[in-house]
């Protein structure tokens, strides 16, 4: 979210001395946890999202995991060079915050907390600084070009001698603001790898840069020596415009792909205004809100945390949320929603719950570990990147010594051809900015995206498999009918189940505790009796709650313990003998205590939705735990030919077992949580429901709408992001293979080597913006 860690300056991330001071701030858990999570199965484990700056290829990801994994107490590290975003799992009893980011730190690179204001301002400096430097090579080079060509034009004959040596000189003059400013970025890049033994893209355009330069700087002192014939102060300032425009273009593309995704994980303000208690407005940063704080959210601003409106009446956009597109109103007394949108007028509202409590927050670490996960094709690029830079090292060398005897000055402008226009940046790009770019058009259109490799596998799904109850039915049930047995009263046999439910999250377990509280059937029973006490409370996925009824004699104080299950038939332990419409059991010690009988609705958008997969070519299927003749009558309303009921979470598992050994690529539709097994079990899972707990979900996709709506269209941007892959690959690999041999043949000169490199890094990203318009979900 946009809770400012801590108030830090950005020279303080340019300034080691400040920097180490700066970070230390950062080592209480009260400030760490405001860009950490706990990592539930370990103590005093920690996973913290972070940004890095500075870095800017594939090998500076891996330069800064390597870094990371050196450092003691440092579990795992995970860093993505399309989002320069990076989750570092570590432990708190061995190590600080302030300890990795300062082992980044000393391998040249800048560590901000992710969502963090200063992270956007910081990006903003560099943005600054690199249009300066690329204003500065731009206008350079014009005038070196003018001193350069009419020595181009002109007939050797036609000029003195000293007036081809003073346009050197003036060349040269040219130059210097270009190697010692613009240049500067590669230069502190290289130095940076040299320094620590390691390699990135910059070494080999840094000594292309210092060559070119060096070459032509002999030429102008010495016009009579070794390499006096020919300067290349032009194609110097060229190549140095080139890379700096393509990196600047590729800096503003990437805004528009990865950083889709981040903003809307930087949706919250980073400051509001809070009601003092003498009634004044203060303005505080976001992390200094608490709970029961009234704040004040103007109009077009987004509400900074799940609260109650206290006095006002506005509209507000819940879309990103909800995925409820039409704007609602909101009086006060009604909840709002972090994240929301507050669209027409101010109001004031009263805090009630904050960070990662709030279903933004869920959404916000969802969206993070998407943003630094790595698919499978990313991972092979990795692999390939620092072989890679040192292979064209090697072959400039190799290079350089080919033609060293005929002309040692073309040889070595031969071997920067081949340092500048190799362009691994290209290669490392082709996945991460497409899928990025995909999983922020997502996020756009209410659909979460956990891991990056999901859409991968998506793109091969050709079975989807369905839950069926609050699936391809609505989530809310209507409770029909009651049969109990002798001497149970209908409204206490509901009343009993009710205190059972309460502790479960099944869709029949909330409309059970819907139909205890609004119910009819409770209109004999004695609601101001204490309710009784549960112990030993268990919920079996997708089977049942079990407990321990305990109750209390008034008198002797005699404990009446007896077990209470509610759930399915088999559950139950009770003869298979259910109704055929949709059913829960509830039973006792002595057996079967009643039956709830409810109504179901299938989904409006169901039918069309199984329509357009099967247009696809998919094959439907239905596994679900209710009973079979419930089941077949919902299959043969949505027209499935193949539905299975009275599934265990074992026997769907078994299931989707079965068709992935039979070849298939199972795609599982469920409720995200009571079908936890199946779902990570399948080859990718979808999980729906505004009331699913996000940080309990284990689906690689969450629908924020509750409906189905979202995923034909999910389905169809991934065989598309794939398509948008594959040409990027195709495209970085035959750019390389194609110039690489042109540059060893020396018919690809400096300048042009650079014009190449910059569009081969735009073309990558040009091509994976395609994926960043919003989702067209019919």
């Amino acid at each position: 979210m946009s809770t400012p860690a801590i108030s830090l300056d950005v020279q303080a991330f340019n300034t080691p001395k400040v920097c180490t001071t700066a970070w230390t701030l950062l080592d209480h858990e009260q400030e760490w946890s405001d860009f950490s999570q706990p990592i539930q199965a370990s103590p005093n484990v920690w996973a913290s999202s972070v940004v890095f700056e500075g870095m800017h290829c594939t090998a500076c990801a891996i330069n800064i995991e390597e870094a990371l994994l050196t450092v003691p107490g440092v579990i795992s590290a995970q860093i993505s060079a399309g989002s320069h975003r990076g989750r570092i799992v570590w432990s708190s009893d061995t190590t600080k915050p302030s300890q990795w980011m300062q082992a980044v730190a000393h391998m040249g690179y800048r560590t901000v907390p992710a969502n963090d204001s200063l992270a956007n301002e910081v990006r903003r400096e560099d943005a600054r600084k690199m249009l300066w430097r690329l204003g500065v090579a731009g206008l350079c080079m014009m005038q070196v070009m003018m001193y350069a060509t009419p020595v181009y034009l002109s007939h050797p004959a036609d000029m003195a001698p000293d007036m081809v040596q003073l346009l050197r000189w003036a060349s040269w003059v040219l130059s210097l603001p270009v190697l010692f400013f613009s240049c500067m970025p590669f230069f502190t890049s290289a130095w940076r790898d040299l320094k620590h033994q390691t390699i990135s893209m910059d070494l080999p355009v840094a000594i292309g840069m210092l060559v070119t330069f060096g070459v032509s700087t002999l030429g102008t002192f010495e016009p009579f020596g070794t390499f006096g014939a020919e300067v290349y102060f032009d194609s110097f300032t060229m190549f140095v415009f080139f890379l700096l425009m393509g990196r600047w273009l590729e800096l503003r593309m990437r805004d528009q792909t990865a950083g889709a995704l981040e903003a809307v994980m930087n949706r919250l303000p980073d400051a509001v205004h809070r009601k003092t208690s003498q009634g004044h407005w203060e303005l505080i940063t976001l992390r200094h809100v608490r709970l029961n704080d009234v704040i004040q959210v103007l109009a077009g601003e987004a509400f900074a945390a799940d609260a109650q409106i206290v006095k006002g009446e506005t509209q507000v956009d819940e879309a990103l949320l909800t995925g409820e597109s039409r704007p609602l109103r909101r009086c006060t007394g009604d909840g709002v929603l972090a994240g929301s949108l507050n669209l027409t007028a101010s109001v004031e509202v009263q805090v009630q719950s904050l960070g990662k409590q709030t279903r933004f927050g869920q959404m916000v670490a969802l969206m993070e570990s998407a943003s630094v996960s790595k698919p499978n094709m990313a991972l092979m690029a990795d692999r390939v990147a620092k072989p890679f830079l040192w292979g064209v090292l090697l072959a400039a060398g190799f290079a350089a010594l080919w033609g060293w005897q005929q002309s040692p000055a073309h040889a070595l402008m031969v071997a920067v051809s081949v340092l500048i226009v190799t362009c691994p940046c290209a290669l490392s790009l082709a996945t991460p900015a497409a899928m990025l770019s995909t999983a922020g058009a997502l996020a756009k259109g209410g659909v979460l995206l956990r891991r990056l490799q999901a859409l991968q596998t998506l793109a091969k799904v050709n079975t989807v498999i369905f839950d069926k109850t609050g699936t391809l039915t609505q989530e809310n049930f209507s409770l029909e009918h009651i049969t109990t047995r002798a001497g149970v009263l209908p409204g206490q046999a509901l009343r009993r189940a009710a205190e059972l439910a309460t502790h479960s999250l099944h869709p029949v377990s909330k409309a059970l505790v819907q139909a205890n509280l609004h119910s009819h059937f409770n209109v004999n029973v004695n609601r101001s009796d204490q309710p009784s006490v549960l112990e030993n409370l268990q919920e079996f996925v997708g089977q049942g709650v079990q407990a321990t009824l305990v109750n209390v004699d008034s008198i002797s104080g005699a404990e009446d313990r007896k077990t209470l299950r509610l759930g399915s038939a088999a559950f139950c332990s009770l003869p298979s003998n259910p109704p055929e419409v949709l059913h829960a059991c509830l039973s006792d010690e002595e057996g079967w205590l009643a039956t709830f009988e409810f109504s179901e609705t299938v989904r409006a958008e169901a039918q069309t939705t199984l329509r357009a997969l099967e247009k696809m070519g998919l094959r439907v299927r239905i596994l679900s735990g209710d009973g079979p003749a419930s089941v077949a009558q919902v299959a043969q309303r949505l027209q499935i030919k193949d539905a299975q009921g009275a599934c265990s979470p074992e026997e769907k598992l078994r299931q989707v077992k079965l068709a992935q050994s039979l070849g298939h690529c199972v795609a599982m539709v469920g409720d995200g949580l009571n079908d936890g097994p199946v779902l990570a079990g399948a080859d990718v899972s979808f999980a729906l429901g505004q009331s699913l707990p996000l940080a309990q979900s284990k689906a690689d996709f969450v629908f924020m709408a509750s409906d189905l709506k979202p995923l034909v269209a999910s389905i169809q941007v991934s065989q598309q992001t794939m398509h948008i892959v594959k040409q990027n690959l195709a495209w970085a690999g035959v750019y390389n293979l194609a110039c690489v041999p042109l540059a060893m043949l020396g018919y690809l000169p400096a300048w042009l080597a650079g014009l190449g490199m910059a569009c081969s890094s735009m073309g990558v990203v040009c091509n994976a913006m395609r994926l960043a318009k919003p989702l067209q979900i019919e």
